[in-house]
């Protein structure tokens, strides 16, 4: 299972919160693993891209909550997960029902946080199973990687960073970082997506073997 893009976060029905994910890294790591014979199941929020490639089927979501219900639901039957997507951390309390007029008045809005979709499959884990997660930060990345990597009983964790050109959202590069437990790592150069995906993967199922 691999979930990719972002999540909208409804405000009202014409405004949401969002980021700028274009799932183009997730979308890289499907087609990836069906390449190499596996069934993919991916979990997509809203992009633009589309699936070439025969192998995987595509569930659609939206928000953060029902990508962590699909998430859920699937990942017993699978052999393995990789978290690709950029879940919204927080969610409005209280959505409009009808668009907001704009006014006079600051507008001010409550959020709560949304679930933890990694570390929800990180609790429900069985051994034979991996979990992959991916950690885009912007400051101490490596630090931040590593909590998130044992907090979320994550087998490793992909980390890149907005401060390395070429390694942030919408672009068809990357410049990762594999962490693993015991604090052993692998950077690799800056590539394209395409391969990116087949250095994940290939870790991947040399931890399946």
């Amino acid at each position: 299972m691999v979930s990719a893009g972002p999540t909208y976060e409804k405000i009202d029905p014409v405004r949401f919160i969002g980021n700028y994910s274009s799932g183009k890294m997730g979308y890289a790591i499907a087609e990836e693993l069906a390449e190499q014979g596996a069934e993919v199941i991916l979990v997509s929020g809203p992009v633009a891209v589309s699936i070439r490639k025969e192998g995987i089927k595509v569930i659609r979501v939206e928000s953060a909550e029902e990508m962590h219900k699909a998430c859920v639901q699937y990942f017993p039957e699978c052999d393995g997960a990789v978290m690709t997507a950029a879940v919204a951390d927080f969610t409005p309390a209280n959505p409009a029902a009808q668009k907001t007029k704009r006014g006079k008045e600051n507008w001010n809005m409550e959020l709560k946080p949304t679930q933890d979709i990694a570390a929800a499959l990180g609790s429900q884990k069985k051994a034979n199973q991996i979990l992959i997660g991916f950690a885009l930060e912007t400051t101490d990345e490596l630090e931040n990687a590593k909590k998130k990597l044992n907090k979320k009983n994550l087998d490793f964790i992909v980390m890149n960073s907005l401060n390395d050109a070429g390694a942030g959202f919408g672009v068809d590069t990357n410049k990762i970082t594999i962490i693993e437990r015991g604090n052993k790592k692998q950077a690799f150069e800056l590539k394209s997506k395409k391969e990116v995906a087949a250095d994940i993967v290939a870790k991947m199922f040399s931890l399946l073997q």
